[in-house]
């Protein structure tokens, strides 16, 4: 998902849930409004809070992308099949000046 559609859809409040992969360390020094912080590691163990309707569309970024697609693999073989990655991941949002919060 490009990151105006993104930022679009958060103004709406139509947004998908946005997943979160990266460290704790990364999540807590900025991350996008209301993204929920699920490393790869916690959605492998199934520890991460995601959505128990496996239809919920979701957005998942990490830092530069691969992390995303490691997490985007998992919950495919969980049996979420709604999963897209936010273009550019969060370096790309930064860059364009888009909000995030602390």
């Amino acid at each position: 998902m490009q990151s105006q559609e993104l930022l679009r859809r958060i103004k709406i409040n139509k947004s998908p849930v946005i997943l979160d992969v990266r460290t704790g360390f990364e999540f807590h020094n900025g991350h996008i409004a209301g993204a929920i912080h699920a490393p790869a590691w916690k959605i492998l163990f199934r520890l991460a809070k995601v959505p128990s309707d496996k239809k919920t569309e979701l957005v998942v970024t990490c830092e530069h992308g691969p992390r995303a697609e490691l997490a985007k693999s998992l919950l495919g073989l969980i049996g979420y099949r709604n999963v897209t990655l936010l273009d550019g991941h969060m370096s790309a949002w930064r860059r364009s000046g888009n909000p995030f919060e602390n």
